[in-house]
Parts: structure tokens; C-alpha cells; sequence
């Protein structure tokens, strides 16, 4: 394990203890902050490069940005520990689970003689009980930073991957409006690594909250292009 940081939170947190030059155990062995400092930019624009690859899989609505979705969090775990985001850390876990069921659900989930799982939208009957889902999981992150963490962005960082669990949820059952879930989250979780010191990271969900945008009129597009062939099918349309 990494031994967590004598003063402050992360690499990309205030005046620490040395500077630069104090160092820190990991898994045992002595590492510079410098060499941490470095590691961290290199592991922010691999896990950057491969976000790039999943936001570009979700703006297609293709399978294999599940498949993309177990890779990703694996480097972010290392990004987020670093940079003192232990929500974003511990989530990481929750996003490969997701990953796993999202990828099933639309392999297998869709109806007999579909090929995909059809876009839909966002029940009107789960609005109310997603926000009470939502606000729990703030509340219960919020709580588990402040008593279990020293983390200085407990508000943001809970309420970033709170909204996040939703959100996912929502893509995993090929919801339109889940763009409009990730356009709030992308915006605020972008000046919040920025803000920590990630800045790959930060422009990467500054893009993605553009693209949710893109993507919620694509995936609409493709939903009332649906809704049209199946009117047809069923003689609706001349």
C-alpha cells in the first residue's frame, strides 16, 4: 500500500513536509515525491488517453466501451490515490462491477430477436427514487470522507461520484437522459482535479461534458429514428 502523505492531501495539495524532496513509502520502498510527482502526470495521461477511447465508445453506443470501462478505473485507482480523491478512489471498484453488468445486460439483456438493447428514456417513475438514491450516497460519502479521510474536498468529491453511481446506472440501461447526468457531473468533477493537481484529467471531463452534449442529441436521434422504423412496421406511417 502507499503510505498516505505526512501533511495536506495528495500530490496536488498545498506546502507539504520536504518539498519535493521528502520521501514516501510505497509498498516499503523509499520513492521521491519528484519520481511520485512524475508517475502520477504519466499514470493522468494514460488513464486520459484511454478516457478518450471510452467517451468516443459511448458517443457510438458500443458494447465494447464496457470492456473499455473495466480498464480504466484499474489506472485511476493509482490517479485518484495519489491526488488524495479517496472517493473517486474507492468508486473505481463500483465503475468495474458496473462495467462488468453493462456489458452483460447488453450482450444478453435485449429482447428476443433484437439485436442491441433499444435507447429509451428515463422513467418518469424513478426520477423520485433516483434523487433519493442520489442524496443517500452524497450523505454517506460525504460522512465516510470527513470521520475516515483527510480529505479537503469532501462536498465536491462525494457529490461528484455519488451523482457518478446514478449516472452510470442510467448508461447501463441506454437512457438518453443519462448525457444529461454526465454533463453536471463532467463539469464539476473537471475543476475539481483540476483543482488537485490532475490537469490531463481535468480537460479530459472538460471535453467529456462537451460530447455529453453531442451525445444526448445523437443518442436522440437514434431513438426517434427507432420509434419511426417501428411505426412503420406496425403500419403507422404511410
Amino acid at each position: 500500500m502507499i503510505t498516505p502523505l505526512p501533511t495536506g492531501e495528495g500530490l496536488g495539495e498545498g506546502p507539504t513536509v520536504g518539498g519535493l524532496g521528502a520521501t514516501i513509502r510505497v509498498l516499503g520502498v523509499p520513492f521521491s515525491r519528484a519520481t511520485l510527482s512524475y508517475r502520477l502526470m504519466t499514470l493522468d495521461m494514460l488513464g486520459c488517453l484511454v478516457g478518450l477511447i471510452y467517451i468516443y465508445q459511448e458517443y457510438k453506443a458500443s458494447i465494447w466501451l464496457w470492456l473499455t470501462g473495466i480498464i480504466m478505473p484499474v489506472i485511476y485507482m493509482f490517479v485518484y490515490y495519489e491526488a488524495g480523491l479517496y472517493a473517486d478512489f474507492g468508486m473505481q471498484i463500483y465503475y468495474t462491477l458496473a462495467a462488468i453488468y453493462g456489458f452483460l445486460y447488453w450482450k444478453f439483456g435485449r429482447k428476443k430477436g433484437a439485436e442491441e438493447i433499444p435507447i429509451t428514456h428515463f422513467p418518469r417513475r424513478l426520477i423520485l427514487p433516483s434523487l433519493l438514491v442520489f442524496l443517500l450516497l452524497w450523505g454517506v460519502l460525504y460522512l465516510l470522507l470527513v470521520r475516515f479521510t483527510n480529505s479537503t474536498v469532501p462536498v465536491l468529491d462525494s457529490f461528484g461520484n455519488a451523482l457518478s453511481f446514478i449516472g452510470l446506472w442510467a448508461l447501463a440501461k441506454k437512457y438518453i437522459e443519462q448525457w444529461w447526468i454526465w454533463i453536471v457531473v463532467d463539469a464539476e468533477l473537471a475543476a475539481l482535479y483540476l483543482y488537485k493537481g490532475i490537469p490531463f484529467t481535468a480537460a479530459l471531463y472538460a471535453l467529456y461534458a462537451v460530447i455529453a452534449v453531442a451525445g444526448y442529441f445523437k443518442w436522440k436521434r437514434e431513438a426517434a429514428s427507432l420509434n419511426r422504423l417501428r411505426g412503420s412496421a406496425n403500419g403507422d406511417l404511410p
